[in-house]
């Protein structure tokens, strides 16, 4: 049980609600569905009674036979109850060279990608003379008339930003993504 609640961090506890000998009995299940909590049992079985309650009560009961078993699904448990945190990652920078106003669409700017690769699904900064003044998603890109889903340096396309009309020619278009990096205990 020590071993257990050492694994804790700042961001989880990990409670023992009660530990004992011999076989897992239907108290201890009971008290596990009401602390919605899950039954660790070493080197023992439960009764086809305890588990027929296990299962109606909707409890998750592991048996382990070595502790740094258990010790490891704790650890891992307690990792997927972490909110993975995401990273920004700049792909791409297209310049604004031309803009064309369309009907029941918008502006649409007429770009050449001068760093990297502009993508459908990115998100867009919109800068004009180094300023951030908006940050939205891309609503269309083309190249001549065809929707693509990528266009790399050297090439140019046309661009719609999502709710955003106020794009001039010299503005620039900063591409980025937000992977997402899986949660660790510290």
């Amino acid at each position: 049980a020590k071993a257990a609640e050492d694994l804790s961090t700042k961001e989880i506890k990990v409670k023992i609600l009660h530990e004992g000998t011999g076989t897992i009995t239907e108290s201890d299940i009971l008290l596990a569905s009401a602390s919605d909590a899950i039954i660790i049992g070493f080197n023992v079985r439960p009764t086809v009674k305890v588990k027929e309650l296990a299962v109606k009560e909707n409890v998750d009961v592991r048996f382990y036979d070595v502790i740094y078993h258990a010790l490891d699904d704790i650890r891992k448990a307690m990792v997927g109850m972490l909110e993975p945190t995401f990273v920004e990652q700049v792909i791409g920078l297209a310049e604004v060279r031309e803009t064309f106003s369309v009907p029941k669409i918008g502006m649409i700017a007429g770009c050449a990608v001068i760093d990297g690769k502009i993508l459908r699904t990115a998100k867009v900064r919109v800068l004009r003379e180094g300023v951030v003044i908006y940050t939205g998603k891309i609503s269309s890109l083309r190249r001549f008339k065809d929707d693509v889903k990528e266009v790399t340096v050297g090439y140019e396309c046309g661009i719609g930003v999502e709710k955003f009309n106020d794009i001039k020619v010299g503005d620039q278009f900063e591409a980025f993504i937000m992977n997402e990096v899986e949660a660790t205990l510290e």
